[in-house]
């Protein structure tokens, strides 16, 4: 297992923009990005292979999140044109195989979390 940071939360407008980052301890070869608001379940948000670059998202998501990861085991995700229901409790994953998924059980290393709130 790896250690994951996650850092870049905060609280911002309808309609605005954020970048999260995720710091790892350790080369890892799929990451993804989960999140879990209050009173529900932890829910896909987008992953990366980091080999490959072949990416996935959520279908609530795609368009305006974009995933990225770099050689110095950093993992982003710049979210734009944020609404109000993407307000949560976003969480870094790792897993040892470079494939990717969407399952949160099929990832090994988790993060504390880092909290988006979107609200006026």
């Amino acid at each position: 297992q790896v250690q994951l940071v996650e850092s870049g939360g905060g609280l911002v407008q309808p309609g605005g923009s954020l970048t999260l980052s995720c710091a790892a301890s350790g080369r890892t070869f799929s990451m993804g990005w989960f999140r879990q608001a209050p009173g529900k379940e932890r829910e896909f948000v987008a992953a990366i292979n980091k080999i490959s670059k072949t990416t996935a998202y959520a279908d609530s998501v795609k368009g305006r999140f974009t995933i990225s990861g770099d050689a110095k085991n950093t993992l982003s995700l710049e979210m734009t044109s944020l609404k109000p229901e993407d307000t949560a409790m976003y969480y870094c994953a790792a897993r040892s195989l470079p494939v990717i998924s969407t399952l949160a059980e099929s990832y090994d290393s988790w993060g504390q979390g880092t909290q988006v709130t979107v609200s006026t």
